[in-house]
C-alpha cells in the first residue's frame, strides 16, 4: 500500500506551471531540481498545497487554480508613486518591466512598472501573477512523514 500525502508531510514534488495560453511561467523540471514543502504549512499557494493532499508517489496531476485559489485578484487602484532619484543613477525606466524593492521592515516588493510621468514613476503593486488562471503539472517523488522522519521514495 502506497502512502498518500497528508497535512504535516514534507514532500518533493517535480512541476511546470502554465498560464492559460501555454506560456511557461515556473518549471522545477527546467532547473533539474525538485521542490520541497511542508503540506499545509502555508508556504504555498493554497490551491497547489491542497492539490497534493491524498496523492502518492509517481503520481501526476494536473490542475488549474482561479486567481482566488493563486495569487488573488488584480485589485485596481494599487499603485505606488515613487520619484525617478530613488532608482540607481542610468536605471531603464520600461514600462512593463518588473523592479525589486524593499516595503515596510525590509521585506522584498516586486512592483511593476505601470507608467512613466516626467519624473515619477508610477509602479503597480499587484503580484505579478495576481489576477491570472494557473496550471500545473505535478508530479509527486517524495513523501516524508515528519512524525516518523520516514522517507518514502519509489
Amino acid at each position: 500500500m502506497s502512502s498518500q500525502v497528508k497535512s504535516g508531510n514534507t514532500v518533493s514534488v517535480h512541476y511546470v506551471g502554465t498560464l492559460n495560453d501555454g506560456t511557461e511561467f515556473d518549471s522545477s523540471r527546467a532547473r533539474g531540481e525538485a521542490m520541497s514543502f511542508t503540506v499545509g504549512s502555508g508556504q504555498l499557494i493554497a490551491g497547489f498545497d491542497q492539490a497534493v493532499h491524498g496523492m502518492t508517489i509517481g503520481e501526476t496531476k494536473n490542475i488549474t487554480l482561479a486567481p482566488d485559489e493563486a495569487y488573488g485578484p488584480l485589485q485596481e487602484g494599487l499603485t505606488q508613486t515613487v520619484p525617478q532619484n530613488a532608482f540607481p543613477e542610468g536605471f531603464s525606466f520600461t514600462v512593463g518591466n518588473q523592479v525589486m524593492g524593499q516595503g515596510e521592515g525590509g521585506m522584498p516588493v516586486v512592483a511593476t512598472i505601470k507608467e512613466v510621468q516626467g519624473n515619477e514613476i508610477i509602479l503597480d503593486m499587484n503580484h505579478p501573477m495576481a489576477g491570472k488562471t494557473l496550471n500545473f503539472d505535478i508530479e509527486l517523488v517524495s513523501i516524508e512523514d515528519t512524525t516518523t522522519g520516514t522517507d518514502t521514495t519509489e
